[in-house]
């Protein structure tokens, strides 16, 4: 069952472009999202124009461009550029240095790459989906709150002018 969300991009940035096409298939099986594979961050970051929902980001990025940034250098310019677009960091390194670094930067997960990575990123796509849910139900159930005390507030005001008119009109009879 394919979760609808054709209007949102997923980014999947990494220079090993078997990697990237294998996760392109497994999450466009998986989810309705326009999906867009790139072999640098340079790249990935000239089409953040599109306001990618997610971007799952490889760490080291310079296998084929010696002086292309590394993802952590990225991941800064995303997070200025779109502080909404959650990052998932991607890496063969299991280094919990690396790990923090990439969470204290603004990654929403960290993965590394094995056997369960695209379970995993299938797993942190959905709870990126289902934090989106909840954000956006709480919103409109703000504004729905807001509005009820609008209406709570607008009652409290006409009721207050009226038992003011009906003094003054009881002051002059």
């Amino acid at each position: 069952m394919a979760i609808e969300h054709s209007e949102q991009y997923i980014f999947l940035v990494d220079d090993e472009p078997i990697q990237n096409e294998m996760l392109k298939d497994h999450i466009s099986s998986l989810f309705e999202y326009k999906l867009k594979t790139y072999e640098s961050g340079e790249d990935a970051l000239k089409d953040m124009h599109l306001n990618p929902a997610i971007v799952v980001l490889d760490f080291h990025l310079n296998s084929h461009l010696p002086d292309a940034q590394n993802g952590v250098e990225v991941l800064k310019k995303i997070k200025e550029i779109s502080p909404h677009t959650e990052v998932i960091m991607l890496s063969g390194q299991d280094q919990i240095s690396v790990a923090t670094d990439s969470m204290k930067h603004g990654a929403y997960d960290y993965v590394v790459k094995g056997e369960t990575a695209f379970h995993r990123i299938e797993n942190i796509v959905d709870n990126i989906i289902e934090l989106h849910s909840l954000k956006d139900a709480n919103s409109s159930y703000k504004k729905v709150i807001g509005f009820l005390w609008l209406g709570v507030a607008l009652v409290v005001a006409a009721s207050i002018a009226l038992a003011i008119y009906m003094t003054k009109v009881r002051h002059y009879s």
